[in-house]
């Protein structure tokens, strides 16, 4: 489950392209950031992606890459030209292949490795989706399979693209554009497969093209009722509508945070067996199987496109750090496995996190002066640099890497010396001792 958002020039304060997603995976399903440099290949060559080999480009270009680490591909990510995408699981009525394939996050990757613009990634997807479809595991503890949609954005533009199978439609962004797990275009659409709508009709799903409608047509609904993905599309685009022509992106940083009951100050992500929010907190039962994992949000600019990571999971209780994709990664831990290891930044903050979901209203508190001072503080100074040399953009992401890692390493102490008397949920805490369990974790 995720959340993908964009605000083009014409909706943002400052006239640049805004992108912004929650990763939502598995608790134990650790995130890792990683830099893969341009590379040109040999004739013949081969690529093995996540399960499957297809033939590698001529050249790949330099990417980011936001990803489950043990996935080849990306749930989200951006290229040295500034295409930026996110992908999106979606429950259609397609069968789902279950042989080893390419998988959405494959597709990701490789558009971002071949592609200089959002319309290029978009053909790119398109044409690997019809030569290869689109098949796999895509769960990590637990196998899950689904369909996908992308919002592809580059400084220029952006795109829409929701598929089933093999038939797919696209639609252009106009202004802003919210995407989660559910099929969004109706039956205006800017392309589509050939097949798109005597498919439906060739299923019985319509009776003939003045009926159709892709989202009505071929979405599975009981997977996507449950997945709340239509009050979560509509939450980010109402917000998204309510901020347009002022968009930052502390406002994307803040649309990522999103919970529905945030004025309550006793909520707590322990209530309920069903229920997602776009900052997503797992709990008991297969419907609260996801967390947000990993959040991103980029600046798109031709001239100096940057992008703020956590490297952690919930938005809620982590810190977006820039970071400047020819300026590399800074150190900031080894890369993560599925089981808990202080040596990497995932699995400290999540010591700190699952700390907090302990007793999550009075804990969440004590985080966030260091969270509101240290990214005011960050945005700031990136925005005062921007189009700065490589060395100021360099000393930049490393000053805050290194300032993020000093400031959460005093949060563990600082939440579990808070005495508690709230019992979280018998059902909650019973899923997250699993979680804790699996990961091998001794919690405070």
């Amino acid at each position: 489950m995720c959340d993908t958002i964009v605000a083009l020039g014409n909706s943002t304060a400052d006239g640049k392209v805004l992108f912004a997603k929650n990763s939502d995976r598995e608790p134990n399903e650790a995130h890792e950031l990683v830099i893969i440099p341009r590379a040109k290949h040999q004739p013949g060559e081969m690529v093995k992606c996540t399960y499957i080999e297809i033939p590698q480009a001529e050249e790949t270009y330099q990417v980011l890459l936001a990803k489950p680490f043990w996935i080849w591909g990306a749930e989200m990510g951006a290229n040295e030209f500034g295409v930026t995408i996110g992908n999106e699981a979606l429950f259609t009525r397609d069968p789902y292949g279950k042989k080893p394939g390419l998988i959405g996050m494959d597709f990701l990757r490789l558009a971002l490795e071949r592609s200089k613009t959002a319309h290029d990634a978009l053909m790119t997807i398109i044409e690997l989706l019809e030569k290869y479809g689109q098949s796999g595991n895509c769960g990590f503890a637990h196998k899950m399979f689904y369909h996908n949609s992308f919002l592809i954005c580059d400084p220029g533009e952006a795109w829409v693209l929701e598929t089933s199978g093999k038939e797919w439609a696209a639609e252009k962004v106009k202004d802003v554009r919210s995407i989660s797990n559910a099929i969004t275009i109706d039956n205006i659409w800017d392309l589509a497969s050939a097949n798109l709508v005597q498919h439906a009709i060739d299923k019985g799903w319509c009776s003939d093209k003045d009926q159709f409608s892709f989202s009505k047509c071929y979405s599975e609904p009981v997977y996507t009722l449950f997945s709340d993905a239509h009050k979560r599309q509509h939450c980010t685009t109402q917000q998204l509508k309510a901020q347009k022509g002022a968009i930052t992106p502390a406002m994307m940083m803040a649309i990522l945070r999103h919970h529905d009951d945030k004025s309550d100050p006793n909520w707590s992500p322990d209530k309920g067996i069903t229920g997602a929010d776009v900052c997503m907190h797992a709990g008991w039962g297969p419907i609260r199987g996801s967390q947000s994992a990993g959040s991103m949000v980029s600046t798109l600019d031709r001239s100096d496109t940057v992008h703020w990571l956590t490297g952690s999971s919930a938005p809620c209780t982590s810190l977006f750090k820039p970071l400047w994709l020819d300026c590399g990664i800074p150190e900031y831990g080894e890369s993560p496995q599925g089981v808990f290891d202080e040596l990497t930044h995932y699995w400290r903050h999540e010591a700190i996190h699952r700390a907090i979901l302990q007793d999550y209203a009075l804990r969440l508190p004590l985080i966030k002066p260091d969270q509101v001072r240290f990214e005011q503080q960050m945005l700031d100074e990136v925005n005062q640099n921007l189009a700065g040399s490589y060395n100021q953009r360099k000393s930049i992401s490393e000053k805050y890497f290194k300032m993020a890692q000093e400031i959460e390493s005093t949060w563990l102490q600082k939440v579990i010396s808070q005495h508690s008397k709230h019992r979280n949920r018998l059902l909650y805490q019973s899923a997250w001792k699993k979680f804790n369990d699996e990961a091998k974790m001794n919690q405070a």
